[in-house]
C-alpha cells in the first residue's frame, strides 16, 4: 500500500483523552473506524460503548455516516496540526429497553371521599 494512501486518525474521547493516532487507508469507512474504537476502548472509563451503533463520530462539526470514507473526512483547507485527522467520539447508550418498558404503578389506589354534609 503506498504511503500517500494512509491517513493518520486520532479519536478524542468525551473526557478529553485521545485514542490513537491510527493509520488507515483512505478507502476505509467510518464503520471500520467505529469497530476499532469499540475494540480498543480504554479500560476503566465511566462510559463504555457495547456496540458499534452506540458510537457517533464527529469531524468538522458533522456527524459522520457509516458509509463515508476517511478520504471524504479530510478537511478541504489542508491538513490539521500534526497531520492527523481528529474525530470526536460520542457514546450514546441504547435507550431501546427503557422505551419498550411501560411503568406500571402496582400500588393499590385509595378511595377517598370528600363529601360534606351541611
Amino acid at each position: 500500500m503506498p504511503e500517500e494512501d494512509l491517513v493518520d486518525v486520532k479519536f478524542r474521547l468525551y473526557d478529553g483523552s485521545d485514542l490513537g493516532p491510527f493509520r488507515y487507508s483512505a478507502a476505509s469507512t467510518v464503520d471500520m473506524l467505529k469497530q476499532r474504537i469499540v475494540s480498543d476502548w480504554p479500560k476503566g472509563k465511566e462510559i463504555t460503548p457495547k456496540a458499534i451503533n452506540e458510537v457517533k463520530l464527529i469531524s468538522s462539526g458533522k456527524v459522520l455516516d457509516n458509509s463515508r470514507t476517511v478520504a471524504q473526512c479530510k478537511m478541504p483547507f489542508g491538513d490539521a496540526a500534526g497531520g492527523a485527522i481528529i474525530m470526536h467520539v460520542v457514546v450514546q447508550q441504547s435507550l431501546a429497553k427503557t422505551k419498550t418498558e411501560k411503568k406500571i404503578d402496582k400500588t393499590p389506589k385509595k378511595i377517598v371521599c370528600s363529601c360534606s354534609i351541611l
